[in-house]
């Protein structure tokens, strides 16, 4: 008699039980295995794509949107800063790069970043086909953006002000160029649009002239339907106050951020501080902000970890509860098996294979709603952030996982089972 299909047509004899057994184990299998994975496989994002940079310098705020919005691009920016003030922090000897980088466009919802060629290179960023920009309004597309949206070499877009694809105000003065496209880095790069500063401030700098002629204009209407004499003294004095502000801010040149390498690990120490205690910018470091919020995620793992764990605990006693009446409802079953030859050994067999034919099928289909649920986030993340998820194997901790269920449900059948060794065959047959 084959004990494994016997004890499988048992398992599906009481569809109700099975089902809540199986609702409640593949619900905790699901919870742990996507809680864990989704962490793990956002910390390895996070690491990844802050590992080129040592600190970030930025507007005043705080120090984790900075990192966010010039590191991750996840986020809005703290504001600007001035140029120049950011120059003499280059010269530092603690520093070995700095790269300004400036953003605040972007085409059909993503970033178009300002920076130099080598900001790339931090990124071990390859051409797939094209060349790097040289002039103004050329731009060099990740392969993510360029893939979804058909990009090819000699395309021309206009971008939108704004970090968001909804933005309606357009630059249509000025197009930009696909003139390369990159390879997948898996990094952030691929995500992004990436130009020269120069684009950036001429695409502002029209932007701004544009609203300074509009106020000269509303100007000049006030002053032709009001008093002429008084009002055309004011207006000469507003109209030179403008033109010199304007010229003042065109000198002034302003980046988003500064993004800098340290040659020695005593830059980490010291610099940070000076620039947060002596000056007008803000220095925020990746790696301790990310570890930050990695441990503000950490304590959301645990405590979803502790329900899926109080979870498979109450499965195991669903398990437990569903074979113990099972057993009982089955003496004379078990019993007329004792005539045809089964050992009370082999009956117990019988009932342990049903407690694992339910551990697997519970643990494959919590496996299988836990990959499901990261495909979801996946989705979500690369719709708004860019940033994809992979679906892995199995992995180390699931099979842990997997060892811990087969444990806790051999422990309920035979607790369950223990009516087995006290089973009275005459009697149980004679009572029918």
């Amino acid at each position: 008699m084959k004990l494994g299909y016997l004890a499988f047509k048992n398992l599906v004899s009481k569809p109700l039980n099975l089902l809540l057994s199986l609702m409640l184990l593949s619900l905790s299998v699901s919870l742990v295995t996507f809680v864990l994975q989704l962490s793990q496989q956002l910390g390895g994002q996070l690491s990844k794509n802050i590992a080129p940079f040592d600190m970030v310098i930025g507007a005043k705020g705080s120090p984790l949107q900075l990192v966010l919005s010039s590191v991750l691009h996840v986020d809005a920016p703290t504001g600007n800063i001035n140029l120049k003030d950011a120059a003499v922090l280059k010269k530092h000897p603690f520093v070995q790069t700095a790269i300004p980088v400036s953003y605040g466009d972007n085409y059909k919802g993503y970033r178009i970043l300002g920076t130099e060629a080598n900001y790339l290179d931090h990124y071990n960023a390859e051409l797939l086909e094209g060349m790097l920009f040289e002039k103004p309004f050329e731009v060099v597309a990740g392969h993510h953006v360029a893939h979804l949206l058909n990009l090819n070499i000699g395309d021309t877009f206009v971008s939108s002000h704004g970090l968001a694809s909804g933005g309606t105000e357009v630059h249509d003065e000025h197009l930009f160029t696909i003139k390369g496209i990159l390879k997948p880095s898996g990094t952030v790069v691929d995500q992004l649009l990436v130009t020269n500063l120069e684009s950036i401030w001429l695409a502002h700098d029209h932007e701004e002239h544009s609203e300074e002629e509009e106020h000269i204009d509303k100007e000049d209407h006030a002053k032709e339907s009001g008093n002429h004499q008084e009002h055309d003294h004011h207006g000469e004095d507003h109209d030179h106050e403008e033109a010199h502000l304007g010229d003042e801010h065109h000198e002034e040149k302003e980046i988003t951020s500064l993004l800098v390498k340290f040659k020695s690990p005593l830059g980490m120490v010291q610099l940070p501080r000076f620039i947060n205690e002596n000056t007008s910018m803000q220095a925020a470091l990746p790696g301790f902000e990310v570890q930050r919020l990695m441990r503000l995620l950490g304590s959301g793992v645990q405590t979803i970890n502790g329900i899926a764990l109080a979870i498979l605990l109450v499965s195991g006693l669903s398990i437990f509860i569903s074979l113990l009446k099972t057993i009982r409802e089955r003496k004379q079953e078990l019993a007329l098996l004792r005539t045809y030859g089964l050992r009370t050994g082999q009956l117990l067999g019988l009932a342990l294979l049903e407690g694992l034919f339910l551990a697997l099928i519970g643990f494959v289909l919590g496996w299988l709603l836990g990959r499901l649920g990261i495909w979801v986030v996946s989705r979500y993340m690369q719709n708004e952030y860019g940033y994809g998820l992979q679906i892995n194997a199995p992995e180390q901790f699931e099979f842990y996982l997997l060892g811990l269920i087969l444990v806790l449900t051999t422990i309920a059948t035979m607790l369950a089972s223990r009516s087995i060794f006290k089973l009275n065959v005459a009697k149980t047959l004679s009572d029918v």
